[in-house]
């Protein structure tokens, strides 16, 4: 027991931390103790997002949980936006009146808690079992329910809330039953004894995989599963969509390549399949639907389906050369998505929020460094040349046509030129179109900070992507041996 717990120090750590701070709240009063408390979470959250990179490998707890660079990796990516989106959201959060205590709390336990058993996202990426994979989902999954109905006087947030929350619970009931009947035909929930049985062309664990995969699916927003991701983006408070843009997806996918690649190795060519029809469908809804937004929040929302095709294209190659490109992948659009939300947490006008795409006119000469800014990033998620964004789109496009999937990067390439469409409307809108009106720039400081780091990642890291691909590499050989 005691390596076991020494394998898990920063699960532990977190959770400490969050039982600790839930009490000082509670004790001490929300208001005034709410930024305090998002100062210091963010602060813990980074510390222990550089940390993890240096724990030690290994299983524990009878082979429930795997901790190796695949799992250090995604762990790091995690953590570290979590600290970001907390730093840049607690102006806005302030301005609105929600700065409660509560709300770092529950960013922390959702970010990698762990309470009296493994949960949360950081188990979610190292589950090696279907029943320690469904608790770290579910932890996760809950306070995300209750982060997107906060604000709970707001119509729109408390729709929010209950959208994500019904549908969520639908998601859950088809990956738990999807959890049921692979144990059934397999015998066991341990992902090496589902590969084993696997291997002996066991035609019932297919209907387990379907199940599992549709439940996978709706945590990342994939097609057909994405039915709630605009309205939950557009009515959440702004800091809950930018969490929810990023560490929840990092975590849902890196989830969803261990099992595919531990549990389900055998029969790749059957969830193959699935995976490649999940990914044309996301990049090109994401892509087409997105044309016709005129919110950002909501543009941004089928922004994150269409990547997340992107990042399945990656996935649905099989090889480590697949899962290392969806890994890069991943961390790139994490590091946009943290950055173009930045900017969104900055708009305000005459003190009061606002997420309307005509709001950006005329920004280009009215305030040049910031749009400029926005402008790398946009150009990054279109994947123009030479933003690190681009690096991106090549890297999963090479890794399906070394699979032989070459009909499939094409479908990525037609769905990126597409999609380029709404990126580049948002440049077009800041340089040439004149403002309806001045667009604040917002209160604080880790907004701008965030929004200028992400965009000078997204010019600098075209050289080498900052020693990205390398992480990857190494995150993908522990995974697919």
């Amino acid at each position: 027991m005691a390596a076991d717990l020494a394998l898990i120090w920063p699960e532990i750590a977190l959770v400490l931390f969050a039982v600790l701070a839930l009490m000082w709240g509670a004790l001490r009063g929300q208001d005034r103790e709410g930024p305090l408390l998002n100062t210091i979470s963010a602060a813990v959250l980074a510390v222990i997002g550089v940390a993890v990179a240096f724990r030690g490998d290994g299983a524990g707890f009878n082979g429930l949980l795997q901790i190796d660079a695949f799992a250090r990796f995604a762990q790091a990516v995690i953590l570290l936006s979590a600290a970001a989106v907390l730093a840049t959201g607690q102006s806005w959060l302030a301005g609105q009146g929600l700065m409660r205590f509560e709300y770092p709390v529950l960013v922390v336990l959702a970010g990698g808690g762990i309470v009296l058993a493994v949960v949360g996202m950081m188990v979610m990426v190292s589950a090696t079992d279907l029943i320690t994979l469904y608790m770290g989902l579910e932890l996760q999954s809950l306070a995300l329910y209750i982060l997107a109905a906060i604000r709970r006087e707001d119509e729109a947030s408390s729709e929010a809330g209950l959208k994500y929350f019904v549908l969520g619970a639908l998601s859950s009931g088809l990956l738990l039953y999807g959890a049921s009947l692979t144990y059934g035909f397999a015998g066991t929930t341990s992902l090496a004894g589902i590969a084993e049985a696997a291997a002996s062309a066991n035609i019932g664990l297919l209907f387990g995989l379907v199940f599992l995969l549709a439940g996978a699916a709706f945590k990342i927003s994939a097609v057909p599963f994405h039915m709630w991701t605009p309205d939950v983006y557009e009515g959440a408070p702004t800091p809950v969509t930018a969490f929810m843009a990023a560490a929840p997806k990092v975590a849902a996918m890196a989830m969803l390549a261990r099992l595919v690649h531990t549990g389900f190795a055998p029969v790749l060519p059957d969830w193959q399949q699935i995976i490649a029809v999940l990914s044309v469908l996301s990049m090109f809804l994401g892509a087409i639907a997105g044309i016709a937004q005129r919110d950002i929040k909501r543009l941004m929302a089928y922004s994150s389906i269409a990547h997340m095709g992107y990042a399945l294209i990656g996935l649905t190659a099989g090889t480590t050369l697949g899962v290392e490109a969806m890994l890069a992948y991943m961390a790139i659009y994490v590091t946009t998505s943290v950055g173009a939300f930045a900017f969104i947490l900055s708009m305000q006008r005459d003190g009061q929020p606002i997420s309307s795409l005509s709001a950006l006119q005329g920004l280009g000469w009215a305030q040049p460094g910031r749009a400029l800014a926005v402008m790398a990033l946009m150009i990054s998620l279109a994947g123009v040349p030479p933003f690190v964004g681009f690096l991106g789109k090549i890297y999963v496009l090479r890794a399906a046509v070394d699979a032989g999937l070459v009909w499939l990067a094409v479908a990525g390439v037609v769905a990126s030129v597409i999609g380029a469409y709404y990126y580049l409307r948002i440049v077009y809108l800041m340089y040439f179109t004149p403002a309806e009106g001045a667009l604040e720039t917002g209160k604080g400081w880790a907004a701008p900070v965030v929004l200028a780091l992400a965009a000078l990642a997204m010019v600098a890291g075209a050289v080498n992507l900052l020693g990205l691909e390398s992480l990857a590499a190494m995150a993908a050989q522990s995974l697919v041996y």
